[in-house]
């Protein structure tokens, strides 16, 4: 293995990252003439750094030898001053450059999220080895091993943690709201992949993006942001990519104003994977039914009958006779009793976690219904306190800092944001530019396929996922009117991180279906 710091400027400047006038100067000293600034500001700036590694992997009958770069790249505004360093994993099979080799550029959501989670999980060479894969301990051991599903073997991977995440940072003459909002945050995002692939000379290689969360958001704003145009970005990049995969799928969009339609799918949504959940558990009328038949079920009714009962029902019109009837149905299929839809035939899914076991005191996963912790007592975390994130969450975590130590030897001096939500979340700007107001992501991702006939999509769901829901996914691409020949849908027995429970190889085959078209 080697190891090779880029903090050099000659170092620095070989990787186009520097002008050729820093070449001269211990420090990059930038000139900042932002107009909320004093009208100059001398602002310094460390080179970027990185860590190379070589390495090698078996996937299948398959053995690569591959090269993993973790570190920074400077982004600029149109005055070519520093405003981020972005930091990402590269991992890139050794040998001659093919230009014809795909190159991935993954992500997670968030906003504020770091991309670590896709990249122990499911796809990245090295991944998490947790005690059990569903309710694991949340304390060590943890392991890190050799990932037999990585996608390595069909394409180079770059996993970017945006700006406030990971090492990610506004540097010099930006400031962190720069990058803080939807549209900010997918220009930012562009300009990093637009510099990566002119640095390792990629542009005409197949591109194709992943996103997980509100990386699926991110992901379905990339394309615009990649072709770039006068009245959104400001600038033309000129960029395409062949195919997208969205993982726990919220394209939903903010509404506007009150949506009864939108409450009605959405109730629809959570039904279909309260019921899963609830197969899952042993606790429905229909066990003896394999899951994806009870599924086919449960959304024929969700879609119909109990989706036009709630339209009724919000007029006052649902008779007691009616909803009494509707209520056996709906106990049958997620094993709450009749009498919990006494008062309404919708239960949040916050509300259904919290009854469905709670016979044995336990309460369910939001993140993935499969996990339990005591229901009492309650820390009123959100993320901490959910039976899926608590468990699995440690452990990938941990893994992943093992592996920046052991196996790419990163040595950065400032600790490694996995989720940020301080300071970035309150800041988030969700007005957008060009967009009608409450528009669905999906709308975007609709407009870059028909811009590119070409661009294909794999929209891949955690049946026991309540918080972005298969339902849901589907309702928001059909709604949007995506062409359906193009889009692949798939639904596997796991949760929002559906890799995990022997899931990862039957989601990395799809990938890898997409990206070969075989």
């Amino acid at each position: 293995m080697s190891r090779i710091f880029a903090a050099g400027f000659l170092s620095a400047c070989a990787l186009g990252i520097f002008p050729a006038s820093s070449q001269a100067q211990p420090l990059d000293l930038v000139i900042s003439r932002a107009q909320d600034r004093p009208p100059i500001t001398e602002v310094r700036v460390d080179p970027p750094v990185r860590f190379v590694t070589r390495h090698r992997l078996r996937i299948g009958a398959q053995t690569l030898d591959y090269e993993a770069t973790a570190g920074e790249t400077h982004l600029y505004n149109l005055a070519g001053e520093p405003t981020a360093s972005i930091f990402a994993f590269s991992y890139v099979k050794s040998g001659p450059r093919d230009p014809r080799r795909p190159v991935m550029f993954i992500f997670n959501g968030g906003p504020g999220s770091s991309s670590l989670w896709l990249h122990m999980g499911a796809v990245g060479p090295r991944r998490v080895v947790l005690e059990q894969e569903v309710n694991p301990a949340n304390v060590p051991p943890f392991g890190v091993a050799d990932n037999p599903h990585s996608l390595l073997d069909v394409a180079d991977l770059v996993f970017i943690d945006p700006v406030g995440t990971g090492f990610s940072r506004a540097i010099g003459a930006g400031r962190p709201e720069d990058f803080w909002g939807v549209d900010e945050d997918a220009d930012s995002v562009a300009q990093f992949i637009e510099l990566w692939l002119s640095e390792h000379g990629r542009w005409t290689s197949p591109k194709y993006l992943m996103g997980e969360s509100y990386g699926s958001v991110r992901a379905a704003l990339l394309p615009r942001a990649l072709m770039g145009g006068p009245t959104y970005v400001g600038v033309m990049r000129g960029l395409t990519v062949d195919g997208i995969v969205l993982l726990g799928t919220t394209l939903g969009g903010r509404p506007a104003g009150p949506d009864p339609e939108r409450q009605v799918m959405a109730a629809a949504s959570d039904l279909s994977a309260q019921a899963a959940t609830a197969w899952a558990h042993g606790r429905t009328a229909y066990q003896h039914l394999p899951l994806p038949a009870f599924q086919s079920q449960v959304d024929a009714f969700a879609q119909g009958p109990f989706a036009e009962a709630l339209r009724v029902q919000a007029q006052a019109r649902l008779t007691p006779g009616a909803q009494a009837e509707l209520a056996q149905t709906l106990s049958g299929f997620t094993g709450l009793p009749a009498s919990a839809y006494a008062e309404g035939l919708a239960i949040p899914s916050v509300r259904f976690a919290r009854t469905l076991l709670a016979d044995q005191g336990l309460a369910l996963g939001l993140y993935d219904g499969r996990y339990t912790l005591p229901l009492e007592p309650q820390g009123n975390e959100p993320v901490a306190d959910d039976p899926a994130m608590g468990r699995y969450v440690p452990g990938f975590v941990a893994a992943f800092h093992q592996m920046l130590h052991d196996h790419l030897e990163v040595d950065m001096k400032r600790p490694y944001g996995a989720i940020v939500w301080k300071d970035l979340l309150s800041r988030w700007n969700w007005d957008r530019a060009q967009v009608a107001p409450g528009q669905s992501f999906a709308v975007d991702l609709a407009v870059a396929m028909r811009r590119n006939p070409d661009l294909r999509v794999l929209v891949a769901s955690g049946a026991y996922d309540l918080v972005t829901t298969p339902a849901a996914a589907r309702w928001q691409i059909e709604a949007a009117g995506l062409p359906s020949d193009r889009v692949t849908f798939r639904d596997y027995p796991s949760g929002h991180m559906l890799y995990l429970g022997d899931t990862a190889q039957a989601f990395s085959d799809d990938v890898r279906a997409l990206i070969t078209g075989r």
